[in-house]
């Protein structure tokens, strides 16, 4: 996708929350968040459902620029499962989304998201429903 399309993506919740669209392509994409006080929990570290959210985006939009190449139409999510590997304080997380099923009907897309070491934070799937035009 190109920049201004990353930026039309990046709208609404997703600019709430201040992820970045880096780059998006039918076989993935990635996304960074830096953490700010607003996405911690009151113990001060990463509020578990700002994973869920940049998993349930990524694989969102990841999901929907495949199917735009593939009969068009548009995804919503079904299902989200993700889980907290490590907890974090402060920095940039990247989340990386990889498909792992696309099919007439469904997707499923595994993201991880990863800190500034590369150390494996959360990691989610979600399983997408393709909505004709």
């Amino acid at each position: 996708m190109t920049a201004p399309e990353l930026a039309d993506i990046g709208k609404g919740f997703d600019a709430e929350l201040g992820l970045k669209y880096l780059d998006v392509t039918p076989d993935g994409g990635r996304a960074q968040l830096t953490i700010t006080d607003k996405v911690l929990q009151p113990w001060g570290i990463v509020h578990g459902g700002v994973y869920c959210a940049i998993v349930e985006s990524l694989a969102s939009v990841s999901g929907h620029v495949w199917l735009s190449e593939h009969g068009g139409g548009t995804v919503v999510g079904v299902n989200n499962n993700t889980d907290f590997l490590r907890a974090i304080k402060s920095g940039t997380v990247t989340a990386v989304s990889e498909p792992i099923h696309r099919g007439r009907r469904q997707q499923l897309w595994l993201i991880t998201i990863t800190d500034e070491d590369g150390r494996l934070v959360a990691r989610g799937q979600v399983r997408l429903q393709n909505i004709e035009s």
